[in-house]
């Protein structure tokens, strides 16, 4: 099995796309997660980029939609332009927290339908404010679609469930079996993102994600897989804590970003092919 370490564009605010690709690129990253442009120039330029840099890509789709029939058509619209890029899997946010249950699985269901229509692979992500903010939605949401695929970023499930998961572990359980994608922020009791994984106060929280992405790793080695994606998706402010009043980040965003893959091919490393 081989995993492939990307980094997010979120916070990368360089001047041009070349610029942070090639930041990227010679960090020793082997890919990138970020939306597509709507303009087809725009997204024909990107792919190009990217091909020519050496660079593969992760397309993020976030619904927009406050309503599922809102939902569903920027989906539409999303997916298909996903569809015309050369892409691992595309991760979709969709859903609503405060949606009824049905409501939530309509549009997982159809977003699942148009990916097979396309020919991509899509993912959800556990994320707040979405169909999988919870542990539970998430579980009855499995129960009714047990084919559905998963991002795995249990940051959220932490800040939302105000612990480490400690007593929750047959819920992760079944994500991680069905997960394909980790998004490798640390979350905790009270933020979707520590401060800075590199300091000792946060060991225990640190310590406990891994064992969590080790899982998904080793679930995958032992399914023969051939591709496991992981992105360092450390945000910028205001998931990165500022000073007050300077609004100045107290902690460097790429570092970590950099720090956390590193970290991360020393603790997956025996899992990966020779």
């Amino acid at each position: 099995m081989k995993i492939k370490y990307l980094c997010t564009m979120w916070g990368m605010n360089l001047p041009t796309l070349e610029e942070g690709f090639t930041l990227i690129k010679d960090a020793g990253f082997d890919g990138v997660e970020m939306p597509v442009p709507g303009n087809r120039a725009e997204r024909d330029r990107l792919g190009s980029l990217l091909n020519e840099i050496g660079l593969d890509l992760v397309v993020q789709v976030r619904a927009e939609g406050s309503t599922v029939d809102e939902q569903i058509d920027f989906l539409g619209k999303e997916l298909n332009s996903a569809s015309g890029l050369n892409t691992l899997l595309t991760n979709v946010h969709c859903g609503k927290d405060y949606w009824p249950l049905a409501e939530n699985i309509r549009v997982i269901s159809i977003a699942q339908k148009l990916a097979s229509e396309l020919g991509i692979k899509v993912l959800h992500e556990t994320h707040r404010a979405r169909a999988t903010f919870c542990t539970t939605s998430t579980m009855a949401i499995i129960d009714a679609l047990p084919e559905i695929r998963f991002t795995a970023d249990f940051s959220h499930w932490c800040c939302v469930h105000n612990s480490l998961l400690q007593n929750q572990q047959n819920s992760v359980d079944r994500v991680i079996e069905r997960a394909d994608y980790i998004h490798a922020r640390v979350g905790s009791a009270t933020s979707p993102q520590i401060t800075d994984p590199r300091v000792s106060e946060w060991e225990e929280a640190v310590e406990v994600h891994v064992r969590w992405w080790e899982k998904i790793a080793e679930h995958h080695k032992n399914n023969d897989s051939e591709l496991l994606p992981v992105c360092s998706e450390f945000g910028p402010p205001e998931y990165m804590v500022t000073l007050p009043s300077t609004g100045k980040p107290i902690a460097d965003q790429w570092e970590i970003n950099c720090y956390m893959k590193e970290m991360l091919k020393e603790r997956l490393g025996h899992l990966t092919e020779d």
